[in-house]
């Protein structure tokens, strides 16, 4: 069985038990569960069932699972609990994870929430919602272990064992000085394989990375990318140690960026919840404002269909291969847009990069076009030598679909990777380039490639 089906397998299981109140039977169904799959789990409920089966777990089961639950799940279930109940849900939350939750919540509930907290996590919770939006500093955890030069590792490894339980990983150990300036991280390995009354000094090479509290959060997902590491230190302006970002939370931001780059590329705003919870006139609104600006496109390509309508009156046969030479246009030009979208996103290309990215697709055009051109042309030679169609100058118009096909993928190709260099060098996401109004774009230009190219080898014949 499939994870998916397993999943889906649990969540009919738990509906069902809960609706039937089978309250003890629900207990010994989630009790053999891990934490994440019993979120999901009740995450699938209807709204009514989702307090009944989270009020069903114990209590560490819940906090754990808690943590895993959808914002809509998380919201609802905060509304149904006592105070006392929501405090100490709250309390037992990774503060990265509560912060990520309060934001979302209206502020009249968040600040509800903030007063139930003690005021040792209230002080947590206000410096972390302080920071900008999108910035590192939403993003980290203060629960981490810390150390300092002059110590043993004998001593090291004491403090671990007394403070290591709060910690949101003990991968890494980092060395601050008296006033709390990051010095060093020690991978743990290199503590527990050697002598316990070596100090931590000699450990050291004062080679470390580490995030800024102000940067922006995507800047953590390269920086995770480039080192390989599970968790990053977070320093302040004066290198003061505030705080580490997990790997967890990176992949968190990576899902998200990719989701909303791949939502703009299909030519819609990006959406900020599941689909199935987005409202139905919201889905509209993010849908409608791209539609209509394709809509305007393609009254764009019509109006060049107009300019050109003398010629296609004159030569019929133009009108065949029309929709074969604009789709192979916005064909390129979408795979050239995606390809350099993403490269962008992963830092592969940067704004200076535009002459190498121009050249290679210049040249990769033109390998593209002398492919689908000569495929082009064979099509008409075959069909006029087999069939005896597209009349007496057949040879003419295999020439002007050939070369039409050529230079509309060139076209395509350079225009589809060059628009989001040039969106991203006016401070626009490169991913509204998407692949529809890249094909609208191209469409146009296509036309007005071939029928000019038409006019070259057909006058005189056909025009």
């Amino acid at each position: 069985m499939s994870m998916d089906q397993a999943t889906d397998s649990l969540n009919e299981k738990l509906e069902a038990l809960v609706e039937e109140r089978r309250f003890d039977a629900v207990k010994e169904l989630l009790a053999e569960r891990s934490p994440p799959d019993i979120a999901e789990a009740i995450d699938r409920l209807p709204e009514k069932q989702e307090a009944i089966a989270f009020r069903l777990l114990p209590k560490e089961t819940a906090w754990q699972a808690f943590e895993y639950l959808s914002f809509d799940a998380q919201e609802h279930l905060l509304h149904t609990l006592s105070d006392v109940d929501a405090a100490a849900l709250l309390e037992e939350m990774s503060a990265d994870d509560r912060t990520a939750l309060l934001e979302e919540l209206p502020g009249k509930v968040t600040r509800r929430l903030l007063n139930l907290l003690s005021p040792g996590e209230r002080r947590v919770a206000m410096q972390l919602l302080g920071y900008p939006e999108d910035s590192v500093g939403r993003l980290m955890t203060p629960d981490y272990v810390r150390v300092k030069p002059t110590w043993t590792v004998g001593e090291a490894l004491d403090h671990i064992r007394v403070f290591g339980n709060d910690s949101e990983t003990l991968n890494v150990v980092y060395v601050t000085d008296a006033a709390g300036v990051l010095v060093d991280d020690l991978r743990i390995r290199q503590l527990l394989t050697v002598d316990p009354s070596t100090r931590i000094d000699a450990l050291m090479d004062r080679e470390f990375v580490a995030l800024n509290v102000l940067d922006d959060e995507s800047s953590a997902v390269s920086v995770f990318r480039k080192f390989d590491r599970t968790a990053l230190p977070v320093v302040d302006g004066a290198g003061v140690l505030v705080g580490i970002v997990t790997v967890d939370d990176v992949l968190d931001i990576v899902e998200r960026e990719a989701t909303e780059d791949i939502q703009m590329l299909g030519g819609m705003e990006a959406l900020e919840e599941p689909y199935l919870q987005v409202p139905i006139t919201t889905m509209v609104r993010k849908r409608v404002v791209w539609l209509v600006i394709l809509l305007f496109g393609g009254m764009l390509t019509a109006e060049a269909m107009t300019f050109y309508e003398d010629q296609l009156s004159q030569a019929v046969v133009l009108a065949i291969f029309l929709p074969l030479i604009i789709a192979s246009g916005g064909n390129s030009g979408s795979q050239a847009a995606t390809l350099i979208t993403r490269a962008i996103a992963l830092g592969e290309v940067r704004l200076n990069d535009w002459w190498r990215v121009m050249r290679r697709e210049i040249v990769s055009g033109v390998m593209l076009g002398v492919i689908l051109g000569s495929l082009g042309t064979m099509r008409i030679v075959l069909w006029a030598v087999a069939f005896e169609a597209y009349g007496p100058h057949w040879p003419l118009v295999a020439l002007t679909v050939g070369v039409s096909l050529f230079g509309v993928v060139v076209w395509g190709s350079l225009s589809g990777s060059l628009l989001p260099i040039l969106l991203k060098r006016l401070g626009a996401d490169p991913a509204t380039s998407s692949a529809p109004f890249i094909a609208t774009l191209v469409d146009v230009t296509g036309i007005i490639i071939f029928f000019s190219i038409a006019m070259v080898f057909l006058s005189g014949t056909l025009l």
